[in-house]
């Protein structure tokens, strides 16, 4: 057996050689069929316009219109044949009831001669819906927080409403737009362009919106930052009150502080606002309205917004009484008496009669015992323009030391004897 296959070997190997290359020719010429797969071919979508001008829009499901198409054709053009050279076409035309289009494929060359042609899956599938177009707010929000004694005082953008327009099913799940700015840590304004979302009624994101034409993507947006400081409100009584009656000194304002708003250089200026209540020609318990606005500059913020600057202030107002007090001669006191005259006071003048008046509280405060009267022979002759004092009998006005909020309504002397001292008397 061994000799039977190697005797002739080479005569072999040539009819081997000559076999296969005979059929390699047979091959060739008779160019038999065969088959190629193309995958994620692009369907092209024909006459969109027609949905168009029906102020209608479609969205492709489940990406039929991603196909792989299957090219049956004879070897020498299945072999020449590239995934660009095929073209997938859906007519918008041909829609069906149900929202389906037949899918057409060929090929570039139409001189080719192709066996068949065919795509998986052989249709485009559409949702189909109306058109809709509403305006809606722009609302703006920020996230974070400012830096410590600082507050975020108002947020801005270059629009406040806005045009959308798309599938019904999506323009109607929106209830506004949204623009969002981080100000973590921020001490001064930030600005910036956002991103603009969409947002349904009750603050969720609405997803699916890539279909939705708008003027713009995104917005200009402005956070105006500004210190805080809070001051005491001061309302200070200005003019005089009806005759017999008297201001207390008390006035109250509700509330009685403030939080202010505005830069730090600004700020550092203030530390109180006062204000004034006239009570002119008043006789009972003053209260006014006061713009608080009027007394600040227009730099200067109110820190809550929603506080209008009006506080109420309340001057309070009582009657003046009187009092007659009877001071004993001993709580008289002579002083600047001039060397070399002796003073004595007239006989019967045991005690003076003195009558205060001033709010009920402080005249009642008053001790009859610890008010004191002084004689100044020094301020009396001053008063009356003598340069030397002479003997004689004279009436001079007493000096009383009574509380400053207290008045004094009568005038009080002393009637004296004023004689030169005897030189015994000196020694």
């Amino acid at each position: 057996m061994r000799k039977r296959l190697l005797n002739n070997l080479g005569l072999k190997l040539v009819s081997v050689f000559m076999a296969v290359a005979i059929w390699f020719t047979v091959v060739m010429i008779s160019n038999p069929k065969d088959s190629v797969t193309f995958n994620n071919i692009s369907v092209n979508l024909v006459n969109t316009e027609l949905l168009e001008g029906e102020d209608k829009l479609y969205e492709v499901l489940d990406n039929t219109d991603r196909v792989r198409v299957t090219v049956e054709a004879p070897r020498k053009v299945i072999n020449q044949l590239r995934s660009s050279d095929i073209i997938a076409e859906a007519d918008v035309s041909r829609l069906t009831e149900v929202n389906t289009i037949a899918i057409n494929c060929s090929v570039l060359n139409n001189a080719v001669e192709i066996s068949s042609i065919t795509s998986n899956p052989d249709v485009v599938r559409l949702k189909v819906e109306e058109k809709a177009t509403k305006w809606v707010n722009v609302k703006l929000n920020t996230v974070g927080e400012v830096a410590e004694g600082h507050i975020v005082y108002s947020v801005s953008s270059d629009q406040t409403r806005m045009e959308i327009s798309g599938p019904e099913s999506v323009v109607s799940e929106i209830d506004h737009a949204g623009l969002e700015m981080d100000v973590t840590g921020a001490t001064e304004n930030v600005s910036g362009n956002v991103e603009i979302r969409f947002y349904d009624i009750e603050g969720n994101l609405v997803d699916n919106t890539t279909d939705i034409v708008k003027n713009a993507d995104n917005m200009h947006m402005e956070v105006k930052v500004l210190a805080t400081k809070e001051v005491p409100i001061e309302v200070l009584a200005t003019g005089t009150p009806a005759e017999g009656y008297l201001i207390t000194g008390r006035v109250e304002c509700s509330p009685s502080t403030v939080v202010l708003a505005g830069t730090t250089s600004a700020l550092a200026d203030i530390s109180k606002i006062t204000a004034t209540i006239d009570i002119t020609g008043e006789s009972e318990d003053e209260e006014r309205i006061i713009n608080l606005r009027s007394y600040l500059d227009n730099s200067i913020y109110f820190a809550d917004r929603n506080f209008n600057g009006r506080v109420n202030a309340v001057a309070h107002i009582e009657p003046s009484v009187e009092r007659t007090l009877a001071i004993p001669g001993r709580n008289i006191f002579v002083q600047n008496l001039p060397e070399g005259f002796e003073l004595e006071f007239a006989e019967g003048q045991q005690t003076y009669r003195l009558r205060i008046s001033g709010l009920n509280a402080a005249v009642s405060a008053v001790e009859q015992g610890a008010v004191q009267g002084t004689l100044d022979i020094g301020a009396w002759m001053r008063a009356q323009n003598m340069s030397e004092l002479s003997a004689g009998t004279y009436e001079i006005p007493l000096e009383f030391n009574v509380p400053g909020d207290v008045k004094i309504e009568n005038e009080v002397s002393a009637r004296v004897t004023i004689a030169e001292a005897d030189e015994e008397d000196e020694e």
